[in-house]
């Protein structure tokens, strides 16, 4: 179905993997637009729960953008590249079912960008993070320069932005650009096993939680406002009635996502 991914489905869980290792994995036209699809197949297979975004071989996640696209676009293409990035990272950042990124070595440029889409980040210790794009005369393009800055803070992420380093997995993670940190032989099974949590709770009310945590970065809407609705909205749901009974009745609650 896809020429640069790769992808199963197993207990729920969707594996998407960039599958360019010869070249680290790296973003093109044709990745963005099949990452595009993939996402898609998160959102409406009701077989899927929950996802994870990682890279094919031992040395990449994503290693940036394919630079070789950059010398021929105008102005105007080089927008149409950012928007592009940006339709698809959002859909990801605001997919209702929890998507993950399994950073299994290089997460850098977009691929540090993609990493931060997700919902949360997993690296296995070999992992290196960065947006090193001004050592090309370009500024990130996919949501970098805001989201690094909600992830990290300002101050950290104009340094790494400005200077170009890299920073390391313990780093990122010290920083908060990582949630964990593990082996490389781990990385999948470690990021399967919260996510297979994640399924044990209330899928609608992940899905809200999801939505009312990005309403704290957007300037028009209200997150409070957002809580506030998305949180009567429980009382609608079967879910609730299940996970109410079932901690009075002190039991294992049955969610069906109703």
């Amino acid at each position: 179905m896809y020429k640069t991914l790769t992808t199963n489905i197993r207990d729920g869980i969707m594996e998407i993997a960039i599958n360019r290792p010869d070249k680290l994995n790296a973003l093109n036209q044709e990745v963005m637009k099949e990452l595009a699809l993939a996402i898609d197949e998160v959102y409406k297979n009701e077989a899927v729960r929950s996802a994870i975004i990682t890279g094919t071989g031992p040395k990449a996640f994503v290693a940036g953008a394919d630079i070789s696209e950059f010398l021929t676009l105008s102005t105007d293409q080089g927008a149409d590249l950012a928007k592009l990035g940006h339709m698809v990272f959002q859909r990801i950042e605001e997919s209702p079912k929890p998507i993950a990124a399994a950073v299994n070595g290089f997460a850098l440029g977009g691929g540090c960008e993609l990493a931060m889409a997700c919902h949360f980040r997993v690296a296995s210790d070999n992992a290196k993070f960065g947006q090193p794009e001004v050592n090309l005369g370009i500024i990130p393009g996919y949501g970098g320069t805001q989201r690094l800055v909600q992830l990290i803070g300002k101050g950290k992420a104009l340094e790494l932005m400005m200077t170009a380093d890299l920073i390391g997995a313990e780093e990122a993670r010290q920083l908060g650009l990582a949630n964990h940190v593990t082996t490389p032989e781990e990385l999948l099974p470690k990021t399967r096993s919260i996510l297979q949590k994640i399924h044990e709770k209330a899928p609608l009310a992940i899905a809200k939680v999801i939505k009312c945590v990005n309403a704290n970065f957007k300037f028009d809407v209200d997150g409070f406002k957002t809580e506030v609705a998305e949180f009567a909205g429980c009382f609608a749901t079967q879910d609730l009635q299940e996970g109410a009974a079932a901690f009075i009745e002190k039991r294992k609650p049955v969610f069906k996502g109703e």
